[in-house]
């Protein structure tokens, strides 16, 4: 049983230095050979092993040790798990809605301030293509490209409203293609009072992030310490946790882990902002 278990062991050391190797490695991308088709996890999966392979590596080799130390072989999995997926789960998920909202707060002004110069709609956002932010900067190169090829506003503006996705992005770009449309009437009070609007969302989006931050600080505490606790419980009091070392033992303890990861899952989707409804419809 012992010459299997140290074959099994150096099977998986083995398996885990090519893995970290192949990982390492970095291959050119070759123009024409990208495949069409293939599933979006597949892609997922890949540049999640990208992302993370020291991790998973130093995982596996953790793995395998904790496993030999306890003589529970299902942390060869578990461990791996543990050290990629909880920094994913208690990490902060990033706010798109703040982002979208800091961007066109930035745009807005500019524009507000460019119109009462005598430009009209159209020439004000070509104008703010140079200043824009990063987020809007992409968006907006290709605005300006349509208007070029005698798109009409409002056409352009809705075109770049779809490719945002954002009801924050909606309201701005309905209210410059209302402008457009009836020559720049009252733009730059429009402009003013989105502007003021966008403040206050943005005040309040930033206070909601920071109470939803706290519940994810106290379970990030927990699970730090009860991780370490365990971990430590595990190779110091072994005959405590001797049943867990049994077949039926292992899968209970499985399911008492995919119980807590579960908890995190739900917390972390508690936690993440709600998806609003457009006000924009893409009319194709």
């Amino acid at each position: 049983m012992t010459g299997v278990l140290a074959s099994l062991l150096g099977a998986l050391s083995v398996g885990g230095v090519v893995l970290v190797v192949a990982g390492l490695r970095r291959r050119p991308v070759r123009p024409g050979r990208r495949r069409v088709g293939r599933p979006a996890a597949a892609f997922r999966i890949r540049a999640l092993a990208r992302a993370h392979g020291l991790q998973l590596a130093i995982g596996m080799v953790a793995g395998v040790g904790f496993a030999a130390v306890t003589g529970m072989s299902v942390m060869v999995v578990v461990v791996p798990i543990a050290v990629v997926g909880l920094p994913l789960l208690l990490s902060a998920p990033a706010n798109r809605d703040i982002e979208m909202l800091e961007a066109l707060d930035r745009w807005v002004r500019g524009l507000a301030a460019t119109l009462p110069t005598g430009r009209s709609i159209t020439d004000a956002v070509r104008v703010s293509v140079r200043n824009a932010p990063a987020t809007l900067t992409g968006p907006l190169a290709l605005l300006v490209a349509r208007l070029d090829e005698r798109w009409t506003a409002p056409e352009a503006l809705r075109a770049m409203a779809d490719e945002l996705d954002s009801p924050d992005a909606d309201a701005v770009l309905a209210a410059l293609a209302l402008a457009a449309e009836r020559g720049g009437t009252g733009a730059t009070a429009t402009l003013h009072a989105l502007a003021d609007s966008i403040q206050d969302r943005l005040k309040a989006q930033r206070e909601i992030e920071t109470e939803r931050a706290k519940p994810r600080i106290v379970v990030r505490q927990v699970t730090v310490v009860t991780v370490t606790v365990l971990a430590l419980a595990l190779v110091f009091g072994r005959e405590f946790f001797a049943p867990y070392g049994t077949p039926t033992g292992q899968v209970i303890l499985l399911s008492l882990l995919a119980l807590y990861v579960a908890s995190l899952l739900m917390l972390r989707r508690m936690t993440n902002p709600r998806r609003r409804d457009r006000i924009l419809r893409s009319l194709r």
